[in-house]
This record gives C-alpha cells, sequence and structure tokens, in this order.
C-alpha cells in the first residue's frame, strides 16, 4: 500500500498516482504493505529523490500502461482532498513533498492523519487497519460530542488544558474541530487564564515536543535546527524568550506554552493551517531562581544571558528564518520583556516581516474596543481624554495607536494627538519634568503637568473618560478609583486588560457595582456576567485572539513583506465594525467569539486590502473579493476521505 502525498514534482510529469494502491497489491500480489517516507532535505537530497522518482514513475507508466489503467492527474494519491485546504494560501496549486504516513499502525499513530474509529470500513481495508480498532464506526461528530462530555467532567482548568493537548498529539483535526465548534468554551483552556498556569507547571506536564527548542547550546547552527522540523513550508512562526510570560514574570524555556496556545489560535480561529505553524522558544537562561532550583525544569541552568550574547543569538535566529523559509513568513514576538520587545521590533521591522501581538496586537484589540464603546458613550476618538496605567510594551503601543487613529480622523500631528493620552507608571504620572530618568519608550508621554504620585490623585487631576490598566499588577483599580470615574463621567470606560485573571486591575463585578452599573467594562482575562441594580452585564473581553489569528491570516494571503501602522488601524476598524446594535443593547463593545471565523475573515480582508494599497502585497493579482478569498483559505478540521 503506497500513501503519497503529492506536490511540486508531480506538476512537471503528466502520469498519474491515480491506481497506485489497487496496482501494487491487485497486480503485484505484494503481501505486506509498502511504506514510503519522503523527504527532500537539501540539494543531495532532492536529487536522490527526483532520481527515485523518475524510475518510479516510469515503472508506473510501464505498469499503468499494462493494465490499461486511466492516467488521470490526481494530487494527493491515497487521500481524496475534497476540503481543499492543504492548498490553502499557497503559492503553488498542490502541495509540496513531506513525510508521509502509508498504512496500518503507524496511520493511527499519526496525529496529522489519525481518524480513530471514524474511519470507514472501506478505509480500513485499503489502509491495513482493520482489527486494529474496534469495530464500531462513528462520526466526527459523535467523536466530538464523547470529548466534550469528558472534558467537562475535569473540575481542574490544567486537567482539561492536559487532555486537549493530548488530543491534538492524537487527533490534530478532531482537536480542532472541537476547539473551532467550542470556542467560547475552551479558549480560557488553551489560552489565558490556563496557558498562564500550564506555563508555570510546564516542566512537570511536559510529554512530547510541539515546537522548536532554541538555546545558547544551539548558537552557531540555528539553520540546521530550523531544518530538523518536520514540516518546510512554514508562514506563522510565534517566538518567545520566556522573560515576561503574561503578568507571571520569567518562566524561562516553560514559556513555550505561550507560542503553542497562539498558533493553536491561528489555525481554529484564523484558519491557518496547522502545518504551516512554528512555535519557538528561544532559551536564554532564567533569573527565576524557584525554576532554576526545580529538578523538573526543562531548560538551560542558567542566569539570562543579555547583551551582546543575547543579541547575537536573536540575529542568528532572524537571518536563519528568512535564509530558510524566504521573505514572506511572519514571526510574531511575544511576551518579550520590555526593553527586549521594543528593540527586536525597532530594529528588525524594516527586513522582515515581523510583529509583537502584546505591543501591537494588543493595541489593535483595545482601539477596537474603544471606538466601539464611544457608540454608547459619543463623542469622537480626539474628544476623549484616556489615562493609562502601565506604561510597558502594551500601555504605550495602545497609548500610540489611539494616538495615530486620533491622528488620521483629525489631520492633526500625532505629537498633538498624544497631548491627550496620559500614562501613570511604578514612580506616578509620566511629566515632562521626569523626562531624563524615562526610558525612551515612555518619552513621548511626558507632558506638562504636576508631578503625582497615585492613579487615584492622577485621575481626580486628568479626569480621564477613559481609564486603561496594563500594569501586570492587580486589584489596583480600587473603589475610590471606580468611583472617582463616575463621578466626572456618566458612562466611565473601564478597560482592565492584564493576564490572568489574578493580575486583573479589578473584576468585571467590582466595576459594575462601584459605577451602580454604568460602566462600560472590558478585560483582558473572561469574566462571568454580573447582576447590578437588577441588570445583567456581560463584560467584554479585550481578547488578543480577535485580531492576531485574522491578522496574520491577511498577511498570509496577500504574500504580505512587510507589516505597516495602517494594517493594524485596518485590523481594529474591521473588528469594531462587526459589533451589531444586538451587542450594543447588551452593552458589549466586541462581537461575541462564537462568530469569530467570521469576524478573522473580515480582518484578514482589511487588512490584506492594506497591504495592496501600500504595495506591500506579493500575491498578485488581487483576488476580486477578498472576504470570500480569506475564506475560501481557511483550514477545515473536517475530516478528508482516504481511499
Amino acid at each position: 500500500m503506497i500513501s503519497l502525498k503529492a506536490g511540486s514534482f508531480l506538476q512537471n510529469n503528466s502520469t498519474s498516482f491515480s491506481g497506485i494502491s489497487s496496482f501494487s497489491h491487485s497486480q503485484r500480489k505484494v503481501s505486506a504493505p509498502v511504506v514510503v517516507a519522503l523527504n527532500s532535505n537539501g540539494r543531495g537530497g532532492e536529487r536522490k529523490f527526483k532520481a527515485l522518482m523518475e524510475s518510479t514513475l516510469k515503472e508506473i507508466r510501464e505498469g499503468a500502461s499494462a493494465l490499461d489503467m486511466d492516467p488521470k492527474p490526481n494530487p494527493g494519491a491515497g487521500v481524496e482532498d475534497v476540503y481543499g485546504e492543504d492548498r490553502a494560501t499557497e503559492d503553488q496549486p498542490v502541495t509540496p513533498w513531506t513525510t508521509s504516513v502509508a498504512s496500518g499502525y503507524s496511520l493511527l499513530r499519526d496525529p496529522h492523519h489519525n481518524k480513530g474509529l471514524a474511519f470507514t470500513d472501506k478505509e480500513r481495508d485499503a489502509h491495513y487497519v482493520r482489527g486494529l480498532l474496534p469495530p464500531a464506526v462513528v462520526t466526527q461528530e459523535l467523536q466530538e460530542k464523547k470529548l466534550m462530555h469528558n472534558l467537562r467532567q475535569y473540575q481542574v482548568p490544567l486537567q482539561r488544558y492536559m487532555a486537549l493537548m493530548d488530543l491534538q498529539e492524537r487527533n490534530q483535526r478532531l482537536f480542532y474541530k472541537l476547539l473551532i465548534d467550542n470556542v467560547e468554551e475552551l479558549l480560557p483552556v488553551v489560552y489565558t487564564p490556563t496557558v498562564g498556569e500550564a506555563c508555570q507547571k510546564y516542566g512537570s506536564i511536559f510529554r512530547r515536543p510541539q515546537g522548536l527548542y532554541i538555546s545558547l547550546k544551539e548558537k552557531g547552527k540555528i539553520l540546521e535546527v530550523l531544518k530538523n522540523w518536520p514540516e518546510k513550508k512554514i508562514q506563522v512562526i510565534v517566538v518567545t524568550d520566556g522573560e515576561r510570560i503574561l503578568g507571571l514574570g520569567d518562566l524561562g524555556c516553560q514559556g513555550m506554552g505561550i507560542p503553542v496556545g497562539k498558533l493553536a489560535l491561528y489555525t481554529a480561529l484564523g484558519g491557518v493551517r496547522p502545518s504551516s505553524c512554528l512555535p519557538v522558544t528561544i532559551d536564554v537562561g532564567t533569573n527565576n531562581e524557584e525554576l532554576l532550583k526545580d529538578e523538573f525544569y526543562i531548560g538551560i541552568r542558567q542566569k539570562r544571558a543579555t547583551g551582546q550574547e543575547y543579541s547575537e543569538l536573536l540575529h542568528e535566529f532572524m537571518c536563519a528564518v528568512k535564509q530558510n523559509y524566504g521573505e514572506k513568513v511572519l514571526i510574531q514576538f511575544e511576551d518579550f520583556a520590555n526593553h527586549n520587545a521594543f528593540e527586536l521590533l525597532a530594529k528588525y521591522r524594516a527586513s522582515h516581516l515581523v510583529f509583537n501581538d502584546d505591543i501591537q496586537g494588543t493595541a489593535s484589540v483595545v482601539l477596537a474596543g474603544v471606538v466601539a464603546a464611544l457608540k454608547l458613550v459619543g463623542g469622537t476618538l480626539a474628544e476623549h481624554t484616556f489615562l493609562f496605567l502601565g506604561a510597558g510594551e502594551a500601555g504605550t503601543g495602545i497609548a500610540e495607536l489611539i494616538a495615530l487613529e486620533m491622528s488620521k480622523q483629525t489631520k492633526a500631528p500625532i505629537e498633538e494627538t498624544r497631548k491627550k493620552i496620559w500614562l501613570v507608571d511604578s514612580k506616578g504620572l509620566i511629566v515632562s519634568s521626569r523626562m531624563e530618568s524615562l526610558q525612551h519608550f515612555k518619552k513621548p508621554w511626558a507632558h506638562e503637568h504636576e508631578p503625582l504620585k497615585t492613579l487615584l490623585d492622577a485621575v481626580k487631576a486628568i479626569k480621564p473618560t477613559v481609564l486603561i490598566g496594563s500594569s501586570g499588577v492587580g486589584k489596583t483599580f480600587t473603589k475610590e478609583v471606580v468611583e472617582a470615574m463616575a463621578s466626572f463621567n456618566e458612562r466611565p470606560v473601564i478597560f482592565a486588560l492584564s493576564n490572568p485573571t489574578s493580575q486583573s486591575e479589578c473584576t468585571a463585578e467590582q466595576a459594575y457595582t462601584w459605577s451602580k452599573g454604568r460602566a462600560i467594562f472590558a478585560s483582558g482575562s473572561p469574566f462571568d456576567p454580573v447582576e447590578c441594580n437588577g441588570k445583567v452585564f456581560v463584560p467584554g473581553q479585550a481578547n488578543n485572539a480577535y485580531i492576531f489569528p485574522g491578522f496574520g491570516l491577511g498577511l498570509v494571503i496577500s504574500g504580505a513583506i512587510r507589516v505597516h501602522d495602517d494594517m493594524l488601524l485596518a485590523a481594529s476598524e474591521a473588528l469594531a465594525g462587526q459589533v451589531t446594535e444586538d451587542n450594543f443593547d447588551k452593552g458589549l463593545i466586541y462581537p461575541p467569539f462564537c462568530n469569530i471565523r467570521k469576524i478573522s475573515a473580515e480582518i484578514a480582508a482589511n487588512v490584506a486590502s492594506k497591504a495592496y494599497e501600500l504595495g506591500l502585497a506579493t500575491r498578485l493579482p488581487r483576488p476580486a473579493n477578498l472576504v470570500k478569498y480569506a475564506e475560501s483559505c481557511m483550514y477545515s478540521p473536517v475530516y478528508r476521505n482516504y481511499r
């Protein structure tokens, strides 16, 4: 039995692979399955591979001629690709050669192809799994129903996380079907807040590698390490160095849970094919003493490398990625410490397709929430005053994007629009008298004002209409702060964005109760609906998962080579435009997650449109309908039929 995944080689050969299976077994009486695992690594390997294939093709032609077989083109022999997602977002009409599983027991151990009890009787015979499964044949829908029932039995969120990760390693399509169909229930499990606990305990729960680990030991040979990854056509990389995981601090190598979780959402919410996603952790050590003493820690046991040693490793990684995967691979920086996050984005944004979710993704989703909230509050963006608690990568990133949007709307210089935005850090209000001691990314927000030490003092003096928390410190929006906001705003807008839930500046219940139900509230982590003054409020979640999957898909389908700030604004506008009147009636400023794939398609289309407009798109000609094109490119988790 030969099961091959066809690729670019077939495009230049007229002979089909249709009927290989029947020819191999029925005509030649081969008694055992023939497993062909082909992988074209390097030029020498490619030459050998092509020579082997030419010989095989010749043999097949002769056999087909002798048996009067019909040589119709059939890319994907052994697999009937009725959904087409393997071709989605590819430059070539069919996928390149990859390692393939042919049949039998190994097929049931391959998460990319395994269907479990959903294999039909015909497929069980054709692929030598007869007897390796119980006799029942069930649908994917019934499998999904059983798994959701089982997941709901777990009382501990981390147990659900581990069960889902096991499923991903066992049956990839069923994992994504489960996640897509139950996104609102499962998002907090594979993403915040549960992924934070998973990272803290990653050494204890680690079972199988789900991405690439590049440590200081790999310095000088990162390109070789990248070639060890089995998939050769990568479109999206999420990379972290684990120094600032959510609001939990330095988790070192155990930060891998973040790239794994983010890329699961790229596929489930944005439709980017899982085979084109690569999670990466850069391990330069950790300053977390508890981890260094933990016998189960999976990273290198040393203090964090900094300075030149750190920069050289990151630079080698960036160059190796571009060399191995090309100009159009998206590199998403995730959970780097402030100083490195800003530096890496500034250093590589002109030469690579890079995106920092903490700086840019958070900014885009918050801007969308603010734009939507204005429909409830009234007034234009420039007529409001913003106060931030937290002046790190998230806070300054959000502030800058709001200032850019204000500038776009009013045609005023961005230096002017920044004056409507104030930031408070650990030392108090950022003012011009502190200029010399400020980090470079805080300096644009140092305005003329007397120094103020506390957030409450700043709220009372500045009188903001919008209060945004990105400090990573919980319980900082106190009762006095919220009551002060409510005292001079009919509808105070309060965003408590810090993750996980334990680090949120305030809870939804506190915001609604202390404002007597008048606050427009959104948070970074999910909160349950709240009843206040006889009315039920559904808190919004300013979750980056609204933005980055669709944003990444837009870059991929347009073949973008660089990220421009206007693309982030385009993503925000698309998200804000998805909030319906029915959503507003419930006090929501974000659309429900159950529609996330449609939302992502709209965002992708808007981002792609901006890429074409800016001359940064390489996939030509431009599709006539970008929304339909985005939807057509999305990965489907529905099982494929095997011949």
